[in-house]
């Protein structure tokens, strides 16, 4: 089968990675450069574990395909942190138990940064219907809410 290259940026950083016209981004960042934060969930874009941005757009990752990246921005839940220094989403996470298996969290928080950029000031309504495409079996969404209201109170200096 004929290959691509790709030339792209991935969490500030240039990259570069040969695909298969088929090949999804997610299967890309997973198999092909290591990054595993995104993960696989339903296939469909029904879930939303596998949530990055492409030049700022918030995107199921299994729905594009790696080839699309070419010349993209994209951003994926390995970029969140500074170093060793949590982002304020991922220390309320934590901080509020938001999470437990931890096969959304990567999404929901990819999908909460997103939407802060946007909108530092969401209501909880606004939240949870941005947070709409992100599914979580295990903690409920309550908590999930005010870990990121909380997160962006602490963005907002409020």
């Amino acid at each position: 089968m004929k290959t691509i290259h790709v030339s792209t940026t991935i969490n500030g950083d240039p990259a570069e990675f040969i695909c298969t016209p088929d090949e999804t981004l997610l299967d890309v960042l997973r198999n092909r450069l290591g990054l595993t934060g995104a993960k696989e969930g339903c296939g469909t874009g029904d879930c939303g574990a596998c949530s990055v941005t492409v030049n700022g757009r918030l995107v199921c990752s299994c729905l594009v395909l790696g080839a699309e990246a070419q010349d993209a921005d994209i951003s994926t839940i390995e970029g969140m942190a500074d170093g060793d220094t949590l982002h304020p989403l991922q220390r309320a996470f934590i901080e509020h138990a938001a999470l437990q298996c931890g096969i959304c969290t990567p999404g929901i928080l990819v999908a909460a940064k997103a939407l802060l950029e946007k909108n530092p000031d969401p209501t909880d309504e606004e939240l949870r219907y941005w947070l709409a495409g992100n599914l979580c079996r295990c903690t409920g969404y309550d908590k999930i809410i005010r870990a990121v209201q909380a997160a962006a109170a602490e963005m907002r200096g409020a």
